[in-house]
């Protein structure tokens, strides 16, 4: 073992508007052992995500959300230390919601076991591998069902699943527009990533823009968002169009009710789509997406970037750039090393 001790970051108040450090409480606890049928991981990379926000709180949620005092859930790659359970080895590479720990107890029910050796980067399966890929390629193909030459407009788009959603867009022919929040990933969006345009929201007059780089309207809007960006967005739709809704992540930290779409009638009159959905809809599906993702990671089809932040200590800081503005796709803390 290489501590003694097992950190942990748990839940200690539930946040009024922004996150802050107070809401979480660290603490050291002994290092678990495994009984009959579990598994014990030490966890090297914790995912960093949106809704964190939403687990932390007590609204009405597609999961329970965390316990005042329970560990803090999130999704962590880790390596098996000790096993218990004839399904799983030491030195297995494993991903599954072991929380903000170094080490976790798990029964066999709640990990995936990673292939090894590795193809890619261990990190990948935080990004394109994992269930950001899919939350991508489920939102876009399945609910959006963008055609060739049709026109997608992504919002959040230098974020871990924007990025990917223009990406894929691109693969299928389609006209791809992001809009993200600074002139440096807007260039990134348009020099790296082979969008066709986009748009600083915070610079940008967005209506008259999205016009500009639209010309023959949006026919899918990926939302990642909500709020203004999804007022002007509607006032562009056109007839039919699909709106995969992902995320609010505008509304998140809200501490009074956010109103809804001022141009909501567009919906009517333009017989829009707007269908919300989870990423978990499609556990059965998801070895579908890591194929074709797979393939177009190997075709060089797909870039993914990420932010690896060292340490668990930092967790609490960390997230604050989830909301801030100040990342750039993938956010990871690094728990331990790499076996």
């Amino acid at each position: 073992m290489q501590k003694l001790i097992n950190r942990q970051w748990r839940l200690a108040s539930r946040p009024v508007g922004e996150i802050k450090e107070s809401d979480f409480e660290y603490r050291e606890e002994p290092i678990p052992s495994p009984k009959d049928g579990e598994i014990l991981v030490r966890n090297i990379y914790l995912s960093l995500d949106p809704t964190h926000r939403i687990w932390m709180s007590d609204r009405p949620q597609y999961m329970p959300p965390i316990g005042i005092g329970e560990v803090m859930r999130g999704l962590v790659i880790g390596v098996v230390e000790d096993s218990k359970n004839p399904k799983f080895q030491p030195g297995d590479l494993v991903s599954g919601a072991l929380g903000w720990q170094d080490y976790a107890i798990a029964s066999s029910g709640n990990l995936i076991k990673l292939p090894q050796p590795l193809a890619v980067p261990l990190t990948a399966f935080m990004g394109p591998l994992s269930f950001i890929g899919c939350t991508a390629y489920f939102g876009l193909l399945d609910i959006g069902k963008p055609q060739a030459g049709e026109t997608v407009v992504v919002s959040a788009a230098s974020g871990a699943v924007g990025s990917l959603v223009g990406q894929i867009a691109k693969i299928k022919g389609c006209r791809v527009v992001g809009i993200t929040g600074s002139d440096e990933k807007c260039q990134w969006l348009l020099e790296e990533l082979g969008f066709d345009a986009a748009i600083n929201y915070k610079t940008a007059d967005l209506i008259p823009a999205l016009a500009k780089f639209c010309p023959n309207g949006i026919d899918v809007y990926f939302e990642n968002v909500g709020g203004a960006i999804l007022d002007a967005v509607l006032t562009q739709v056109n007839l039919n169009a699909r709106i995969p809704l992902c995320g609010l992540i505008s509304t998140y930290n809200a501490e009074e009710a956010v109103p809804g779409p001022y141009n909501f009638s567009q919906i009517l009159m333009k017989r829009v789509l707007v269908q919300g959905f989870i990423v978990t809809d499609y556990v059965p599906q998801w070895d579908v997406a890591f194929r074709d993702i797979g393939q177009w990671l190997q075709e060089g089809k797909i870039k993914y970037t990420q932010e690896i932040v060292p340490g668990l200590e930092n967790a609490p800081q960390a997230i604050l750039r989830l909301f801030d503005g100040h990342k750039m796709g993938k956010l990871i803390i690094q728990i331990s090393d790499e076996p």
